[in-house]
């Protein structure tokens, strides 16, 4: 062709080399530039626009930055775009990302949008979540009068445990947990997680309240309603997450108080980042000399203060490389406790390890990935009260003495592992899939004393295999969920041994071999209607597998005897619940109607009120019901204050079978609601006040036992003296008012007045 050859083309030729090699230097140059830190300045205000002074910045996953000044500015040099992480006390955190000078609005503890990941495995907003979900931020749990995790969330509306006494001074068969007033029994019939790993005590379902260090909670998230389709046994009532801390640079915090019957608590929690690397120790010790928990009235001489005390700790290697993130963490917990008399005691220790992983996958894919166990040691010393005079009280005809009747000894070992991946499929969909095992080995060995002395060895092995799955989509308003999980929980490989005097024999009964499949759905919808409301409802199967406490062990609180039943069936829910959701930049509020059937409850029926102790025995009823609506609220009227709240009426009853037909479940009451006001100024310090309202309830199956209902206040109040010391004190019960916290048939309290101040140190970030 002639033009290859004409000299024009040449010199064109000629030039690519040369502007080839000038644009290398240029991409390089560009390349260069942007890789340099470059000078960017926050201003951090709140709703009002008033600057917020001591406001602490932070690289996402990386070291302190700084504080912001006086005017509430802070400039910081940082590679382009900038992920930051801004919080001050007072205020709810936020993640922000920046390529130029920019102003950050902080919204009031408590107040601003939440984002929560616990009820489908991946974030969604108020608006876009088809379930009730809430959450408590670190400000809010460390603002909050209570010293233990039970106190605290239950300042959110419809969290109750299975009697209302504090985990302060409860017997440990009295801290299962109850959601949506489905009640519970010793076991709880809501799931309690930290970081993927089950809280719920494998032999027997309960919790261990003061097993995390204050300190190295992060925040706190609830979701109301069956998530079984998600996580498994025990999700009948919900799931309430612990989110702990992870090391973002360099501290150390410090809190110490002191008060009323020698209650303490002391915590502290030190962490470091370096480079990828961040190491994070924290510990405490908690506890009380207690108070008598029968009513003044009927208290005997064998009665004594029911007192805790307990520590623990946590070590936490951390190591980020890229997308992915490893961490290996270990923790321990001990406690000893006195249940009412001289010899009514048990004692736990607690070792908990995991390990495991996070990576961000290409095209916003997430694997996570866990691996944990436990092993534990619970001790319980059982009696039965006298009441006719003895050596030492010649004269007395209530409550004189005791003598015990068992001693029981109860190791377990615990082993588990989670894996999900959540993968985004196109604009606005989202799919997660997952699986995990539970494998869980306990004994019991048991001597009981008196005419029927025995001395008994039990072992049991409980595994649950499953897999899971999950579609989501977000389009146009609309938010479409569906999922489902299912379970293959093997209960095998039981023994159940008597000691002749001579060797080990089988006994009578032995634990039952059970295989069995489950499979639970949930299927939601959210429409937004304009920017400010939504819509929703949602339907879910779920399920809750007795525990081998339920089946094989006997357990006693007070006059009660409740005797184990090995033939007990697994729990299963059925459930729905519709709902409407507002939010605005002062706050938010949601109401739902909620409907729950149980078939098969596993319920403490009573079999014989008149024997002493009263006996109870395990039993699957044929249905129960709880009915009923839901609100929620949480506004910020002004920068500076924070108001949340709510309210749950809940018509809970046995809704089939042939006894205790029409019965209110036990230890759940119709109404139920709280109040929590929250304000702050730098120069006057933090005043919280939290206020409980519980209607009346029963305390047994055939609804004999009337706890009447109660109002109970709190308060907490702190100042700050300069960046790093703060000086409290809080206030439970106020009011000082006598809650009945149990009848079996003697009348049992909850804690009374307690007051307590403290300090709180911190060094390496701003207040």
């Amino acid at each position: 062709m002639p033009w290859c050859n004409s000299k024009a083309m040449i010199g064109v030729l000629r030039q690519i080399p040369r502007a080839a090699l000038a644009c290398a230097w240029l991409l390089a140059i560009a390349k260069l530039y942007a890789q340099q830190p470059v000078p960017i300045t926050l201003s951090v205000v709140d709703k009002s626009g008033s600057v917020i002074a001591g406001a602490s910045v932070q690289e996402a996953n990386g070291p302190l930055l700084g504080r912001t000044d006086t005017n509430g500015q802070l400039t910081i040099h940082c590679r382009i775009p900038c992920r930051l992480h801004v919080e001050a006390k007072g205020f709810a955190g936020k993640f922000v990302e920046v390529s130029a000078n920019t102003t950050v609005q902080l919204d009031p503890a408590g107040s601003s949008e939440q984002v929560t990941v616990t009820a489908y495995r991946t974030p969604l907003g108020t608006l876009e979540s088809p379930v009730s979900t809430r959450q408590l931020s670190q400000t809010a749990l460390q603002s909050t009068p209570s010293l233990t995790l039970d106190g605290k969330i239950r300042q959110l509306p419809g969290v109750e445990l299975f009697r209302r006494s504090s985990s302060l001074v409860a017997n440990p068969s009295s801290q299962g947990v109850s959601l949506r007033g489905l009640g519970s029994t010793a076991a709880s019939r809501t799931l309690v997680t930290e970081d993927d790993v089950p809280l719920n005590d494998p032999f027997a379902g309960w919790i261990r309240w003061q097993e995390q260090p204050e300190l190295s909670i992060r925040s706190v998230e609830m979701v109301r309603g069956g998530a079984s389709d998600l996580y498994g046994s025990s999700a009948i009532g919900g799931v309430i997450n612990v989110n702990p801390v992870r090391p973002t640079s360099t501290l150390a915090e410090l809190t110490t108080s002191y008060g009323s019957q020698s209650t303490y608590d002391e915590s502290a929690l030190m962490q470091s980042k370096r480079g990828s690397w961040g190491i994070l120790l924290a510990g405490g010790a908690l506890g009380t000399d207690g108070f008598i928990q029968e009513a003044s009235y009927q208290r005997g001489p064998v009665d004594i203060a029911s007192n805790v005390h307990a520590q623990n700790g946590l070590l936490l290697l951390d190591h980020v490389h890229g997308p992915l993130r490893l961490f290996v963490r270990g923790s321990g917990f001990n406690d000893a406790r006195s249940n009412g008399t001289p010899q009514q005691t048990n004692g736990t220790r607690l070792w908990r390890y995991a390990t495991g992983g996070d990576w961000n996958g290409p095209h916003e894919g997430t694997l996570t990935a866990r691996f944990y166990g436990s092993a534990e040691h619970f001790r319980q010393v059982f009696s039965s009260i006298i009441n006719t005079p003895t050596a030492t009280e010649p004269t007395c005809s209530y409550r004189c003495g005791e003598v015990p009747t068992r001693l029981s000894l109860s190791p377990e070992n615990e082993l588990g592992a989670v894996a999900h991946w959540s993968q985004p499929l196109g604009a606005g969909m989202v799919m997660v899939a997952g699986a995990d095992v539970h494998d869980v080995r306990v004994w019991d060995r048991e001597q009981t004393f008196g005419t029927t002395a025995a001395l008994t060895n039990l072992h049991d092995h409980q595994r649950d295999s499953a897999v899971y799955a999950e579609a989501m989509t977000v389009h146009a308003g609309w938010t479409l969920t569906g999922s489902g999980r299912m379970d293959w929980f093997q209960n095998y490989d039981g023994q159940s041994l008597v000691w002749n005097g001579i060797t080990w024999v089988p006994a009578a009964t032995q634990p039952v071999q059970k295989d069995q499949h489950l499979f639970d759905p949930r299927l939601g919808v959210s429409r937004k209607i304009g920017a400010h409301w939504a819509l929703s409802a949602s339907g879910f199967r779920a399920f809750r597998e007795p525990t081998p406490n339920e089946l094989y062990r006997s357990t006693q609180v007070g006059n009660k005897l409740t005797l184990p039943n090995n033939s007990l069936l697994s729990e299963r829910a059925t459930g729905w619940e519709v709902g409407a959701a507002g939010e605005w930049r002062w706050g938010t509020i949601r109401t739902s109607y909620f409907d729950t059937q149980v078939n098969r409850p596993i319920v403490a029926v009573t079999t014989n009120p008149n024997s002493s102790p009263i006996l109870l025995k395990r039993n699957n009823l044929g249905q129960i019901e709880s009915r009923g609506v839901g609100i929620d609220f949480e506004v910020a009227p002004q920068h500076w204050l924070a108001v949340d709240g709510g309210y749950q009426y809940a018509h809970a009853i046995v809704s089939r079978g042939t006894q205790d037909l029409g019965n209110w479940i036990p230890e759940v009451p119709r109404n139920m609601a709280t109040l929590n006001v929250r304000a702050f100024r730098p120069q006057i310090g933090m005043l919280t006040l939290q206020s409980r309202v519980s209607g009346h309830q029963y305390d047994d199956d055939a609804n004999l036992f009337l706890l009447h209902g109660f109002f109970r206040l709190d308060a907490y109040g702190s100042h700050e003296f300069g960046s790093h010391v703060e000086f409290f004190a809080a206030g439970e019960n106020l009011f000082d008012r006598s809650i009945e916290v149990s009848k079996t048939p003697t009348t049992t309290l909850a804690t009374p007045r307690v007051a307590r101040a403290g300090l709180n140190l911190n060094l390496g970030r701003a207040k």
